[in-house]
């Protein structure tokens, strides 16, 4: 599909309004079937790193993957937001260890308190969970639209690392198609409370 930034504007408000109207308790039982779901993925139970990022607001929840993960003995990479937009990493080392950083014009993030690792730190990853609004039937993730995760798969290609790349959606944001840039990249799997969807990149 062509260049489409418009389009890609347009999915995104959509995709907000929809997660915006879900109750509190919707949320938090979706964040509870999403962990379930994510722990029995090999991707996961297989990787000695995995970077994944604190879900806020009416994202798809993650605290309760983050902990089951740590509780196994996974290491859990999250991101700190540069100024330029890109991410730096720290380690997960519990939800009393993460601070909120409030930064003018760009959203409010949970972050790791600890020493920062360097944005090559996410090369160490056997798995990434991706932040997302919707993948398609192809794989092709809609993200946010910030671009500090196009920096993060530009910066493992560049290095030939090739974690396994998955997304935790809600049910009705696989989609079967979104718009796409030259630089985006399929990821490998999608779990949403329904099921775990897996594509062939």
């Amino acid at each position: 599909m062509h260049d489409d930034r418009s389009g890609k504007t347009d999915i995104r408000r959509e995709l907000r309004t929809a997660r915006g109207r879900l109750s509190k308790e919707d949320a938090e039982n979706a964040a509870a079937v999403l962990a379930r779901r994510a722990l029995e993925l090999p991707e996961l139970t297989e990787a000695d790193t995995v970077a994944a990022y604190v879900s806020v607001g009416s994202e798809p929840g993650t605290r309760a993957l983050l902990d089951a993960l740590r509780a196994r003995g996974v290491r859990v990479l999250l991101p700190v937001l540069m100024a330029d937009n890109d991410l730096d990493w720290g380690a997960y080392e519990g939800a009393e260890q993460l601070v909120r950083a409030n930064r003018p014009g760009r959203i409010s993030l949970l972050e790791p308190a600890g020493a920062r690792l360097g944005p090559d730190a996410v090369l160490s990853a056997g798995a990434v969970l991706l932040p997302g609004l919707a993948v398609d039937s192809r794989g092709m993730r809609l993200g946010r639209g910030g671009g500090s995760y196009d920096r993060v798969l530009a910066r493992l290609a560049r290095a030939g690392a090739h974690p396994a790349l998955v997304v935790l959606l809600y049910d009705n944001e696989v989609v079967a198609r979104v718009p796409e840039e030259p630089h985006d990249h399929p990821v490998h799997a999608v779990v949403t409370p329904g099921g775990v969807t897996r594509f062939n990149t």
